[in-house]
């Protein structure tokens, strides 16, 4: 686009010049158009000066008249010379020909007005009268004037075809400096459009950037976090074997509730993914989600087919499944001791996840939705899947369905 306004500058530019030089050779044309009119007339009237001084002379033989005719004949030789310099060289041969005709029909002329006052001075005045009678004279004078009127025609057609070049020119130039004013248009338009795009991309970037600085802060404090998380459980650890030191026979049960709290800080690592070696298998995860709380009073059955997850699935999903056992353990089938089954299977390219509590319930939804179930519908979107809750007589069951990615 920027190359085709270029273009059509460029072209607009030698178009205007063009332009100007038309109306310069115009100008010129002009100019010497009329000075070679007013040259034609200079002849014309010298030749007339001249004759009507001559025939004054004849019939009054008053010398006064000759004076008319004596300037006519200083200033026709000159007229001439200034007529030819200026159709100049680039004349056509037929303007050749009418000033040679003009020059030679002007001399014989004067020489035959030359030869009557000649006459009159001899005191021939008869002879004199004889000639000036003589259709001869007359015949030169209408020669003469058809010539100069031809002269006059010509560059009077000179100076239309002139004219004639300077209005193609403007013709030509005006459409074009029109579509250049568009182009312009045009571009200023597309120059907007790419300002905004450009500004709306810095404003885009900055705001990535910033996102980035505040996700960035965000997993710091969720790293932080999780380290006195850690910490609170090797201190809770520390404390319940530091209790049993000095009670041998509570040792059993003291190795029972380390395991436990072992689990319990497994079960953290894989819904914050800082397991040292990351859990891939689907049934690994459930277990290892429901080893803190399952045992012979909290019973859980779980089955389905060995199943491999991508660590980008294994974080959401284990957020959601933990969500699931602490609910179970503080409302549902592990609050009074009933049984929980989960199972899982593979159906359209998904994995389908179900997770069943036995035991009464009041068969409809909880009013309040807390935390609990935001994280799961984030979760949820993280994992591109669906998670349905149902809230039936028989107990609860949750069905989740991911995509199998492999």
């Amino acid at each position: 686009m920027l190359g085709l306004i270029a273009f059509a500058l460029f072209a607009g530019l030698f178009l205007v010049f063009q332009t100007i030089e038309a109306e310069r050779a115009e100008r010129k044309q002009v100019q010497r158009t009329s000075e070679i009119l007013m040259e034609l007339r200079n002849i014309n009237r010298a030749a007339l000066n001249a004759e009507t001084g001559q025939r004054g002379y004849l019939l009054t033989l008053d010398r006064r008249y000759l004076e008319s005719y004596l300037v006519g004949r200083e200033q026709y030789g000159p007229t001439l010379d200034r007529l030819r310099a200026l159709v100049g060289p680039d004349a056509t041969a037929r303007q050749l020909e009418l000033l040679d005709e003009i020059e030679s029909l002007t001399e014989s002329k004067f020489a035959e007005m030359a030869e009557t006052v000649e006459l009159i001075e001899q005191r021939r005045v008869i002879e004199a009268r004889r000639g000036i009678l003589d259709d001869r004279g007359a015949e030169v004078m209408a020669r003469l004037r058809r010539a100069a009127r031809e002269m006059e025609q010509i560059e009077n057609r000179v100076l239309i075809r002139a004219a004639s070049e300077t209005a193609r020119a403007e013709g030509r130039v005006l459409p074009l400096l029109g579509a250049v004013l568009l182009m312009l248009l045009v571009a200023l338009a597309l120059g907007y459009v790419l300002v905004t795009r450009a500004a709306r991309a810095e404003a885009e970037a900055a705001q990535a950037a910033a996102l980035g600085e505040a996700r960035d802060r965000a997993d710091l404090l969720a790293r932080e976090l999780n380290h006195r998380v850690k910490n609170l459980f090797a201190v809770i650890l520390a404390i319940v074997r530091m209790s049993a030191k000095d009670t041998p026979e509570a040792k059993p049960v003291i190795e029972r509730i380390s395991d436990r709290i072992h689990a319990l800080l497994t079960a953290h690592e894989v819904t914050q993914g800082t397991l040292e070696r990351p859990v891939a298998s689907l049934r690994a995860l459930i277990e290892t989600t429901l080893a803190p709380y399952r045992s012979e009073k909290l019973p859980a059955e779980i089955d389905g087919p060995e199943l491999e997850l991508p660590a980008k699935q294994v974080t959401p999903l284990g957020l959601v499944l933990h969500e699931l056992t602490t609910n179970a353990v503080k409302y549902g089938a592990w609050s009074k001791g009933d049984l929980l089954e989960v199972r899982w299977r593979e159906a359209d390219g998904s994995i389908v996840i179900d997770w069943h509590e036995h035991g009464d319930a009041e068969g409809k939804d909880p009013e309040h939705k807390g935390f609990g179930s935001l994280l799961m519908t984030s979760a949820a979107r993280q994992l591109r899947g669906e998670i349905d809750r149902q809230f039936g007589k028989d107990g609860v069951k949750v069905t989740i369905t991911i995509p199998r990615v492999r």
